[in-house]
């Protein structure tokens, strides 16, 4: 008989990481929250392929942007030759699926989705190939109340999740012509300069001179911090809009400063950009940004339609969470279940059906029926879990009709352990939880 060769370990594609168990409490929480706060602003989910067509980024992200020249994840479709990318972000596909499906027919849409995004940069800290966004698209509106409501939607998701390390940049980048004669005073500025600019904002001095602003390059701060600011460009409409932002920003005690280098790094931008910054996070300082993108629907082929929305980075977020201190306890059942015997699994099964037709997290003991655990081992399990109670069979109780009852969070654990009989588990454990809630004993778990 031939031996079998030990198989090489294959490991996940650098960048693209596992969400472990361990994780997915913090995941949940944040997802959880996020969909009650967007419900509460009347926004409805839209989830969009993963896989679009690459000429939908290169023209709505434009051509001379990082994500197009150097992130995305390109291919040809062998089958059949088209030209794919799987998506860097999700402004793009949601506008694109709102207008294959007409969806603003009928008026305004208020839209948010959730997922996986794709860009091969090196990973670090807070940046990954495969990295999640969270994002809203609000399609149809003109005025500057929308760009505020996004903006305080954020407050309430940060203040919701207990985080207080976030700041709001504002500043306006106005419309394409406000755009275009900056550009000119910039670009005639930035060849004064010439000297002082590092490869990448030279390669961008004619393309993309608006980026060159949100560069990190310390040599280059002094002189690109006394360049043109767009801000002195902006007509009359754009300074409007920005001021009544602004205006409903303060009445509202939302905090924000105005950054004029602030600038995204999408070229379907006008008007209104934001971003919620920390400190907390080393370089990757941003956890979402946004603003008004009123030129993308018509660049895809639709009416001229406003829109306005932001992304959040999921993992970013999540490690403010941590490094903010908040504990998040692990996945926890209800009730985990001891058995030991052939009988006794049986009717363990039963039990735990009812406890789970009660609206219960139960978790049973799988073990083999003739022996397995001990009692002792599957005790330390059950503790383990996190479940409030834990309830014993073995063959004595199966012969009198019985299961005990074992509350494991009390404060004599020992000594808290009743009998009662198999049809009344369930109603037992409610009743002990309903009695937790009511007399706020912090030994008895909440029924969630």
């Amino acid at each position: 008989m031939s031996e079998i060769k030990k198989a090489e370990k294959i490991v996940g594609v650098k960048g693209m990481n596992d969400i472990l168990p361990s994780d997915a409490p913090l995941w949940e929480l944040f997802e959880n929250t996020v969909q009650s706060v967007l419900k509460s602003y009347g926004f409805q989910q839209i989830r969009t392929p993963i896989v679009e067509p690459t000429a939908l980024f290169a023209r709505g992200l434009g051509a001379v942007t990082d994500i197009v020249e150097k992130e995305m994840y390109s291919f040809v479709d062998s089958m059949n030759g088209d030209q794919l990318t799987l998506r860097p972000e999700s402004t793009a596909s949601v506008v694109r699926a709102a207008l294959e499906h007409n969806l603003t027919y009928d008026g305004p849409k208020r839209l948010w989705y959730m997922g996986p995004m794709f860009r091969h940069e090196k990973p670090q800290r807070g940046r990954y190939r495969q990295f999640h966004q969270v994002g809203a698209e609000a399609l149809g509106f003109t005025g500057p109340d929308v760009d505020a409501e996004l903006i305080m939607l954020c407050q309430r998701l940060w203040d919701d999740l207990g985080l207080q390390d976030i700041r709001l940049e504002l500043n306006s980048i106005g419309n394409a012509e406000e755009r275009s004669r900056h550009r000119a005073d910039l670009v005639a500025y930035f060849e004064q300069h010439k000297e002082l600019l590092d490869t990448d904002a030279q390669r961008r001095l004619h393309s993309n001179p608006l980026r060159i602003l949100d560069t990190k390059n310390p040599v280059m701060q002094a002189m690109v911090n006394a360049a043109p600011k767009l801000l002195d460009y902006l007509g009359e409409e754009s300074r409007s809009h920005f001021e009544g932002v602004q205006k409903i920003l303060r009445h509202n005690s939302i905090p924000f400063t105005i950054n004029p280098r602030l600038v995204r790094g999408m070229d379907y931008y006008n008007r209104t950009v934001f971003e919620w910054v920390t400190d907390q996070l080393g370089s990757q300082g941003t956890v979402c940004g946004g603003g008004r993108y009123d030129p993308l629907i018509e660049m895809f082929g639709g009416k001229p339609t406003p829109a306005c929305g932001f992304a959040i980075g999921v993992e970013r977020l999540l490690e403010l969470l941590k490094v903010s201190g908040e504990q998040y306890a692990p996945n926890q059942c209800d009730v985990y279940v001891v058995h030991q015997g052939e009988e006794a699994q049986l009717q363990a099964f039963v039990v735990a059906e009812r406890l789970r037709d009660a609206g219960l997290d139960v978790v049973l003991n799988c073990t083999s029926p003739s022996g397995g655990a001990s009692f002792k081992s599957q005790m330390k399990r059950a503790d383990a879990s996190g479940a409030g109670f834990a309830v014993i069979i073995g063959e004595d109780e199966v012969a009198k009709g019985v299961a005990a009852v074992k509350n494991l969070r009390a404060e004599d654990v020992d000594n808290n352990q009743v009998t009662v009989p198999l049809e009344s588990v369930a109603a037992h454990v409610l009743d002990q939880i309903v009695c937790g809630d009511e007399c706020d004993d912090p030994t008895h778990h909440h029924l969630h």
